[in-house]
């Protein structure tokens, strides 16, 4: 049996590649030739086993023989299948090696009490190699696991401390981590962590951090901006949160930023709801957030933004003025050195783009805050 395990070992590992689709392209090449040496390895382990002068010691050909059952599981894990096609190549292996020293052990006039014995060997020996494999395929995910959250949660560090590009992009590559167009950072207590993560996208990272208010989680949620904002913020229902700006996700310690200045300026959620500090910008600009008063002019002066700089240039200078001067045509004229008929076409353009919200008091106090300062854009 020792002196044929060569051909056994290519019979099984030929019959393994026809059988199991998964190992078709695997096996060939060099890694055939290394894969046929392995199964010989462990065939002449199984060998010694029946022999009786083998066992469990490492210098031994049955010790390698299981240690390379483990590693297999292990390298499975690492090329991310399943342990379904490794199974499948070891019923097609013990199959095949049966058929085959089965042959040479009958050609040898072996007993049939041996031959019963020596067939519960091998598949006793088979089942011993596959444990070993599921073993090694589960502590290797585990260990994959345990590393790779590791990497994930020294990203999100990186990214809420403001680490350059260059540093956050090699982070991300280390945790196998895809970034996303963009980040937004939201605040929950450390309690509610976990009931939040379930309803948010699964490539969110998450910090804790301890504040004054206690030890509370940093999410950093993916392409949550726009259209997808509503559903972050239904998601967030009930979870005592502050959701900062959606940022470019090298720039997410600008919304996380923005969540802690809004908790530390007072703002608080009200009932389930979070507090949404895109809506809040006004308040967030008269408590002294500068960053947030760039956000605010963006957000009033969005309708203006499909006209060229030019005429956009003009009538942003004529809102500012209506306001001013509380939409007095005369004043606004000789402010801006206009006839008064310019002003009355201006204001006309504004109120096709901005509506009746020219008349709603939360958006005049909005543009008044947005454009009472210098550069209004």
């Amino acid at each position: 049996m020792r002196s044929g395990l060569a051909p056994v070992a290519e019979h099984t590992v030929a019959a393994v590649v026809h059988e199991v689709p998964a190992y078709a392209e695997v096996f060939t090449g060099g890694t055939g030739r290394t894969i046929e040496r392995a199964v010989e390895l462990a065939l002449a382990g199984f060998l010694e086993l029946t022999a009786g002068t083998g066992g469990a010691d490492a210098g031994t050909p049955l010790g390698p023989a299981l240690d390379g059952a483990y590693a297999l599981g292990r390298g499975e894990a690492r090329s991310g299948r399943s342990m379904d096609a490794l199974l499948a190549a070891y019923r097609v292996g013990a199959r095949i090696a049966w058929r085959e020293l089965s042959g040479i052990a009958a050609a040898g006039h072996l007993p049939s009490g041996e031959m019963a014995r020596f067939a519960e060997f091998l598949f006793a020996y088979i089942d011993q190699l596959s444990a070993l494999s599921v073993a090694g395929h589960a502590d290797e995910l585990a260990t994959t696991g345990r590393v790779r959250e590791h990497y994930l949660e020294r990203l999100a560090h990186s990214l809420l401390t403001g680490a350059n590009p260059d540093d956050l992009a090699a982070a991300a590559e280390r945790a196998s981590w895809e970034p996303p167009r963009s980040l937004t950072a939201v605040i929950v207590p450390e309690a509610r962590a976990r009931g939040v993560l379930v309803r948010l996208d699964p490539r969110t990272l998450q910090a804790v951090e301890d504040v004054p208010e206690g030890r509370m989680t940093v999410l950093l949620v993916p392409d949550a901006e726009g259209r997808s904002r509503p559903s972050l913020v239904g998601a967030l229902l009930g979870a005592d949160a502050v959701v900062g700006p959606a940022r470019p996700w090298t720039g997410a310690r600008s919304s996380y930023l923005r969540t802690q200045r809004a908790v530390r300026l007072g703002l608080r959620p009200t009932g389930r709801a979070p507090l949404d500090t895109e809506q809040r910008l006004a308040d967030l600009v008269l408590r002294s957030d500068v960053e947030a008063l760039d956000d605010l002019r963006a957000q009033v002066l969005a309708p203006l933004d499909a006209l060229r700089p030019g005429p956009r240039a003009k009538l942003v200078e004529t809102l500012r003025s209506w306001l001013l001067h509380h939409g007095r045509r005369e004043e606004i004229a000789a402010d801006l050195f206009v006839h008064p008929q310019t002003v009355r076409y201006r204001m006309s353009q504004l109120r096709e783009v901005y509506g009746s919200r020219l008349e709603d008091p939360t958006t005049v106090l909005e543009l008044t805050i947005a454009l009472g300062s210098a550069d209004p854009g």
